[in-house]
Parts: C-alpha cells; sequence; structure tokens
C-alpha cells in the first residue's frame, strides 16, 4: 500500500500534521507513507520512523504553476491508494486529480471545490486542538480498517546530531553544567509578537533571579534584532547571540540541547516541543492559540485571558496592561523549578 499525505504550509501545521503520518504507519506498517511539506521544512522529517519519503514543493515550483504542475504529476506517479488532502485548496487539489484511481481521496469540505475527493470533510466541531481537527480526516478509513490513532507528533533527533550541535554550542561558551534555555524574542509572524520591552525586562528579571544562560536564536532575518536586544541588555555575557543555525533541522538539534523553551508562539515553539523540551509562551494581546498549544504539564502559556477570562473583549493596550512583568516572571519561575530546576 502507498500513502500521500499533503500538508505544505509553514511550520507548526506542518509538524501538527504528522501524527496523520504516525497514525497510518501504526495503522498500515507495511505500507509506503509520503508527506508533503515546503522545501524549507523537509529536513525536520528526515529519520522520520513514520515517513517514508518527504516529498518537498521548493521555492521555485510555488511560484511557477508549470514546474508545480510537474512536480505534483511526477509524484503522482507512484499511484498511491490513500491520498489526503490536509490542505484541500485549489492548489493542492491537484494531487487528488492526478489521482483518480486512488481507492480514498480525502480533502475537506469546501462549497463548489473538492470534486477530485471521493471522501470530504467537514469542518470538526468541538475538536479539542489541531491535531484531534486533523485526525478526523482520517474517519472515512475506519469503515474498512481499525485505524490506530497516536496524537504523537515528536521529532527524532539523533545521537551524533545532537552531539555536533552541543559541541558547537560550547565553542560558542555554552557551559552545560548550568541550565541552558532557548528564547524566543521575536516571531515571523508580528500578531504574535509579545512587547519587546516587557520582554527584555522579564529577561533581565531572570537573568537576576535564575542565573541561567539564555541563548537567543534567531533566522538570517531576525539576526540584527536579536542582537540589537542584546545589545540593549548590556551584551549580558550569559546571553548568547553567536549561535547560528543553518537549517530548521540544526534549530531542532539546538533545542533537544537545550532544558527549556521560552517566549513567542511560532513554529520553532511547536519544534521546541516535538522535541521534548518544555516550552512556555508569552501571549500577546488577542492571541489565540488555545488550538495550537497542545497542552500539558511541560507546555504551558501566559497571557492575559489568565488574568481575566473575557480580556479578549479589552483593547489591545488594557489587555497588555493585564500581563505585567511581575505576573510572567512568577509564572516562569514556577515553570521553571517544576520542569527543570536542577
Amino acid at each position: 500500500m502507498k500513502i500521500l499525505v499533503v500538508r505544505f504550509k509553514q511550520i507548526g501545521d506542518s509538524v501538527l500534521a504528522a501524527p496523520i503520518c504516525n497514525t497510518l504507519k501504526k495503522t498500515f506498517p507495511n505500507a509506503q507513507v509520503d508527506y508533503v511539506v515546503y522545501e524549507h521544512i523537509g529536513p525536520l522529517f528526515e529519520k522520520h520512523k513514520y515517513i517514508d519519503n518527504v516529498i518537498t514543493i521548493t521555492k521555485e515550483e510555488q511560484k511557477n504553476p508549470f514546474k508545480y504542475i510537474k512536480k505534483v504529476w511526477k509524484v503522482t506517479r507512484n499511484r498511491y491508494d490513500i491520498v489526503i488532502d490536509i490542505m484541500s485548496t485549489p492548489k493542492s487539489e491537484l494531487f487528488t486529480l492526478f489521482s483518480l484511481g486512488s481507492k480514498y481521496r480525502i480533502g475537506r469540505y469546501k462549497k463548489n471545490r473538492g470534486y477530485t475527493y471521493n471522501y470530504k470533510i467537514t469542518e470538526p466541531q468541538g475538536a479539542k486542538n489541531k491535531i484531534d481537527k486533523f485526525l478526523k480526516m482520517l474517519k472515512p478509513l475506519e469503515s474498512e480498517y481499525e485505524v490506530k490513532y497516536t496524537e504523537d507528533f515528536s521529532i527524532s533527533v539523533s545521537e551524533n546530531e545532537k552531539k555536533y550541535m552541543r559541541e558547537k554550542m560550547e565553542r560558542a561558551g555554552i557551559d552545560f553544567s548550568k541550565p541552558v534555555l532557548a528564547f524566543a524574542i521575536n516571531a515571523r509572524v508580528p500578531s504574535k509578537v509579545f512587547n519587546i520591552d516587557k520582554m527584555l525586562k522579564i529577561t533581565k528579571e531572570i537573568l537576576e533571579d535564575i542565573k541561567p544562560q539564555i541563548i537567543f536564536y534567531y533566522s538570517p532575518a531576525e539576526k540584527e534584532f536579536a542582537l540589537e536586544a542584546h545589545k540593549k541588555l548590556g551584551n549580558d555575557p550569559n546571553i548568547f547571540t553567536n549561535i547560528e543555525t543553518k537549517s530548521i533541522r540544526e534549530l531542532a538539534m539546538l533545542f533537544s540541547n537545550c532544558d527549556m523553551f521560552f517566549g513567542n508562539e511560532g513554529g520553532p515553539r511547536h519544534i521546541a516541543h516535538a522535541v521534548g523540551i518544555p516550552t512556555l509562551v508569552a501571549c500577546r494581546p488577542n492571541l489565540d492559540i488555545k488550538e495550537w498549544l497542545i497542552q500539558g504539564e511541560k507546555n504551558e502559556h501566559i497571557g492575559p485571558l489568565d488574568v481575566d477570562p473575557n480580556a479578549y473583549t479589552l483593547s489591545a493596550e488594557e489587555q497588555d496592561n493585564l500581563v505585567t512583568i511581575e505576573l510572567v516572571v512568577n509564572k516562569f519561575k514556577d515553570f521553571y523549578n517544576k520542569n527543570v530546576k536542577r
């Protein structure tokens, strides 16, 4: 059996949709499970125990319709038995258009679209999170198979990869006898960025009270932002802005060597969770992450709704005032003492 799962979107979506691949591999251990994602995300799923082939859509293929169609046609020549289009957009539907011989062509119900799907999934009501919502796309298979569901979205980082990054971090000055924390002081999506002035003051208090080593990680586009933030904190020697990651895979290796993740919501936070370290998110006003944050003892958040359940009826400024530096620092300390303190 051959199965294709299509989810070329950004980091968080791709990470949280991976349980579909995991569930399928558990249900059909001998099947070939292939996963379609964007090129820059592909390395995350290398050596994945539930994914046989990672198929990537390049930037050029995203922009050039002829190259994209050629890529989809080439991929679908594998003659998949099951095609699951999580995206369910006119663009992604080409995978099912070119797979009309597939027994299961599953997509989301969209008005006046999705004619190439023979199973259409309506938007689920009452799903507890994004993973639960994605997994409901496997419902049609239950009529013929016993589907072995799993919400596992872990990412595997090998010991050699971990060792490579650990040595790189040590060369940058990290002392692994002390706590190492990854801080997300920025985010790719501006609407997810917590008040930066508060974030820097919170960072300063944490440095004074806990005395950890903090890594301001960044993408190439965020480097200047990280360096400027470090400068505003007096270039504190316990903050590290000299550890660059060449790819999203290296970012996963970096997180796997950290004791905790703290800061803004976004794709990197999902990676940190997926490699198994505790994560604490600082929520800016009107940030709705209830579907995206897979809650647990080691994965929590702090924001306006923790102060006032009706906070999102207030203005952004009023919400921001609710989330005081003291509130976040105290939450951080409690979380740190529970999950990290040695």
